[in-house]
């Protein structure tokens, strides 16, 4: 333990421990652009820098360790000073379109410039005219708002194992970009959407589909209707000064109606269908000598990293596709026909955590005879940005129900929206199927959590099954790695791209911290806790679609709907 002086004020701290931890701690708050929470520091920003009594120079506090009887000073004049030039430097060739911008007052490069009392541009950088990346279908990468601090490069390298980006070039001429400065259409991207969530500013946004929404809104002969993923409701109140981890189903069902769409459904109805489907092909492997482990097959950036990154482990992915793929399917091929509308009458919007969602629905095998499962897909963010559009406040809306067939769930189908939450979901539902019994302890508290690798063994009818959750693609290529080495004691597998699945995903809302996305978690337990129906197999409206339309798990009409296949992919610089 060591002792320091801070402000004048006697503050103890671990030695070797880094100040800018030590002041956070002590509630002392010193800026940062580059900074990320359980990451090495870099240093790359300077703004945290702080005076140390006997050392010449500024240091950044991110990365000087502490030491017995340091004096410090975090906010003198010449602090704040070097802070404000570092700031005035990075607006020097910084866009002025910030009442445009996507991330116009969610912007950590305005907020900033706000409190340090910069209000003209003192400094004319060099002038560059880059264009815009529009070449994916889920993320836009603006090269003239990158302020260069990191942290797409860091998290898209040391948390998912990707490294689509990286920096290029040296000095003035430095750029963040992917390989060859190629769009990131043809790298190996896996549009997550990591680098979305931490990008201090506008430089990395999602694709928008707001046109396309709006025009099949305003069309009579379209029926337009809309779908929200099971951690969308928990997250979505987060932009409308709802406290974090308030479940707002209610008043989203009503504000998406008053937003014009003619039906509202909910997907953790066909994260339960998943369950079933999933469920039924666990099993079967088990019984008949399938391949094992089993991966789960919800999370289209994961399947995208199989496909790239270990293509031939593709027998391994469950054929089901995503829930959100199987509520357009079955909302275009049953529910129509109980409608009496002819299927290309129908524009089905998604509301998804994660911008992968977006690459997912144009896949050609995410098609059946010519017709899209899924037309347009929009993050919750985006979705927020909508709502302010239209002049709502959703916080105060009257809440309402989703519409039947689709709008019944249980809450192992909301449980989709947490890491951990899809596997537990399907093995409760597969004990079920085997004993004929509700499993004793359905909440295996075991692969709960933020931890990124769970795992547990799972009693099902005297077999034994090896069950894991995973989440961020590194930890998912470690445990993979394992099993190529040969383990064989895991018999089924849930992979999430996102670390925690999709309450962090990368569509969520901006500047969720370590606090925040384990508040959405147990926002998702609690509403399982509390529900009447608590297990995908006894959902009501979920049974008579088998009994009316699909008859049985893993039937031939399920397979041309529900299933699909995957082959192998590889960047094309």
């Amino acid at each position: 333990m060591s002792t320091i002086e801070v402000n004048g004020r006697t503050v103890q701290a671990d030695a070797g421990e880094m100040l800018l931890t030590v002041l956070r701690r002590e509630g002392i708050y010193v800026p940062t652009l580059c900074h990320m929470e359980d990451m090495l520091p870099t240093g790359a920003c300077r703004l945290c820098v702080v005076e140390v009594e006997g050392i010449p120079g500024l240091v950044p506090s991110c990365a000087f360790p502490v030491s017995e009887g340091q004096k410090i000073q975090t906010h003198s004049p010449r602090a704040v000073r070097a802070r404000k030039t570092i700031i005035e430097l990075l607006l020097a060739n910084h866009p002025d379109d910030c009442l445009y911008c996507a991330r116009n007052g969610e912007c950590d490069l305005q907020d900033m410039s706000s409190e340090l009392g910069v209000r003209q541009r003192r400094y004319s950088g060099a002038h560059w005219d880059p264009k815009l990346d529009l070449s994916s279908v889920s993320i836009v990468r603006d090269p003239a708002k990158c302020i260069l601090c990191g942290r797409c490069v860091r998290v898209c390298e040391e948390v998912q194992s990707v490294a689509a980006i990286d920096f290029t070039g040296r000095g003035t001429d430095s750029r963040v970009a992917p390989a060859f400065g190629a769009g990131l259409n043809v790298s190996n991207c896996v549009d997550c959407g990591q680098c979305i969530r931490v990008c201090p500013t506008g430089a990395l946004t999602e694709q928008s589909r707001f046109k396309n929404i709006f025009d099949a809104i305003h069309n009579p002969d379209k029926v337009v209707v809309v779908q929200h993923a099971p951690a969308v409701s928990v997250t979505i109140g987060e932009q409308f000064g709802l406290k974090t981890g308030t479940d707002a189903a209610g008043v989203l069902n009503a504000t998406l109606r008053r937003l014009g769409f003619d039906y509202v459904f909910d997907t953790s109805f066909s994260a339960d269908l998943t369950v079933l489907e999933e469920g039924s092909e666990l099993l079967d492997r088990i019984k008949n000598g399938g391949t094992l482990p089993m991966f789960t097959s919800c999370c289209p950036a994961w399947v995208d990293f199989v496909e790239l990154e270990y293509p031939d482990m593709i027998g391994h992915l469950s054929s089901c596709k995503s829930p959100q793929q199987m509520l357009g399917a079955v909302t275009k091929r049953w529910w129509s026909k109980k409608m009496g509308l002819e299927p290309e009458k129908i524009f089905m919007v998604s509301i998804m955590p994660c911008t992968a969602k977006k690459y997912e629905s144009q896949l050609p095998e995410m098609m059946h005879e010519g017709l899209v499962d899924v037309d347009a897909v929009i993050t919750t963010r985006e979705l927020a940005r909508i709502i302010r559009l239209r002049g709502l406040d959703l916080a105060n809306m009257t809440p309402v129900e989703a519409d039947n067939p689709f709008g019944e769930r249980s809450s192992s189908g909301k449980l989709f929206g947490a890491s951990g939450g899809v596997m537990e979901a399907a093995v409760r539902t597969a004990h079920f199927m085997v004993t004929g019994k509700e499993l004793k302890m359905p909440r295996l508290q075991a692969v709960r959590g933020l931890d990124g690798i769970k795992e547990a063994k799972i009693d099902v009818g005297g077999i034994e099954v090896g069950v894991a959750a995973v989440s961020g693609l590194a930890n998912a290529r470690k445990l993979v790695e394992d099993i190529k080495a040969g383990r064989k004691d895991i018999h089924f597998i849930e992979f999430m791209a996102c670390p925690g699945g999709c309450i962090n995903g990368g569509g969520q809302p901006i500047r969720a911290d370590h606090d925040a996305v384990k508040a959405r978690m147990q926002a998702l337990y609690n509403i399982d806790k509390d529900a009447p129906v608590r297990y995908a197999h006894d959902n009501e409206h979920l049974k008579k679609l088998y009994d009316e339309f699909l008859g049985e798990p893993l039937s031939e009409r399920s397979h041309e709907l529900l299933h699909t296949t995957y082959g192998r992919r590889q960047a094309e610089y």
